[in-house]
Parts: C-alpha cells; sequence; structure tokens
C-alpha cells in the first residue's frame, strides 16, 4: 500500500468545537446572561468567564478594566493591517483604537472583536492631536525613523497614544511633526521595516510588559 492509499484510509481527523453547548440545568437569573446563547450554546470566540453573556455586558466589564493607553493608525489607503490592530489592542485591553484617515477598514482581520473593542475615527491627524492634547495624552509615533529612541529601553508612559503609519510608507510627516516622541523597534534583518500589525502588536506587548503585569 503506497502512502496515498494509506492517507485514504485513515479517519477523518475530529476538530475540537469551539465554545459550549446550550446551557445544562436551570437558567441563571443574572442580567448579562443573553437567552439565545443560554438555549443555543455560545461558540464566540471568547473567553470562557463570559460564556453565554451578551455584548453589551462584555464590553462593560472590559470597560471597568481597561488600561490606559491607546492606539492610533493613519488610513489612507484602507490599511489592511487595521483589523489586525483592533484583534492585538483587544487581547492587551487597550483603552481605544483610533483609525486616522479613511473611515472605512477590513474588518475581517479583526475576527469580530471590534464588537468588544472601542474604535474610534479621526478624519485627519489634527482632529486626533486636538483630542489627544485635551485628554492629556502624549503622541509616541512608533517607526524606525533617524533619531527614534529604541522602544526596548524606553520608559513609556502608562496613558499614552501609540501611532503607526500606514503600512509601507510609514508615518505622514504630519504625524511625525505632531508626536512627543518617536520609538522604533530594533531589527536584525535584511528589510527595513515590519508589518505595521506586527509593530503594533510588539509595541503594545511592551506597554503591557512595563505597566500591566
Amino acid at each position: 500500500m503506497t502512502d496515498a492509499e494509506r492517507d485514504l484510509t485513515l479517519p477523518e481527523p475530529v476538530l475540537d468545537t469551539v465554545g459550549v453547548g446550550p446551557w445544562e440545568g436551570t437558567w441563571p437569573e443574572d442580567p448579562r446572561y443573553d437567552p439565545e446563547l443560554l438555549a443555543a450554546g455560545d461558540r464566540r470566540n471568547v473567553v470562557d468567564r463570559y460564556r453565554y453573556w451578551t455584548v453589551e455586558a462584555i464590553v462593560a466589564d472590559l470597560d471597568a478594566r481597561r488600561h490606559p493607553f491607546h492606539v492610533a493608525i493613519e488610513n489612507w489607503r484602507h490599511d489592511l493591517n487595521i483589523g489586525t490592530v483592533v484583534r492585538t489592542a483587544n487581547a492587551f485591553l487597550a483603552s481605544a483604537v483610533h483609525v486616522v484617515g479613511r473611515r472605512r477598514w477590513n474588518r475581517r482581520g479583526a475576527m469580530v472583536t471590534d464588537r468588544y473593542q472601542h474604535v474610534r475615527h479621526h478624519p485627519d491627524v489634527g482632529t486626533l492631536v486636538a483630542w489627544a492634547r485635551s485628554e492629556g495624552l502624549p503622541l509616541l509615533a512608533v517607526d524606525n525613523l533617524p533619531g527614534a529612541r529604541p522602544l526596548e529601553t524606553e520608559p513609556l508612559p502608562r496613558a499614552c497614544v501609540l501611532v503607526f503609519g500606514q503600512e509601507g510608507s510609514g508615518l505622514t510627516d504630519e504625524a511625525r511633526e505632531a508626536a512627543d516622541g518617536v520609538l522604533s523597534i530594533a531589527q536584525f534583518g535584511s528589510t527595513r521595516s515590519i508589518n505595521a500589525g506586527v509593530a503594533a502588536g510588539i509595541a503594545m506587548h511592551a506597554w503591557i510588559r512595563q505597566h500591566g503585569m
């Protein structure tokens, strides 16, 4: 029997089912629970503590624990990385993600986490800057620019806005000039930059290591 024939005789792999089935026993009276999910089961990609909860209840619980850092990303060409940034911001419990430029962005990469993560829109950099100043939040640009300070060793403010540029072209001149500081991510290979979604994840985790643990 050839390897190909042997493979055909093997049973189909059984994949683990995500989530939980219908609630067994008496339903809880807690208003955070969703009757439809209790009846049908909860197959959402949420941690166990939020099983069967309504979206509104989950967001309210997250709001009580959110970290004081924000993430902003410029979106002049419908950047596909925004979904990844939103998903990562949800994982690290960022206060909000700010999309600067085009309002529309591809939500597929967010994997539905935009239901739980606050996402705000600013038509231009000036609007973002005005909002940040009104909140007393410093703007920290993350880009490999001359004079940038290494993210790996730089102390980060607890309350701040981490700003990322468009994939490929990086931060606009306006964003660079408005930033209160510029941070770079150490790289050791041949490419001059890394994916904007990856860079955002590295920077958010750097904040978590300093303030979230």
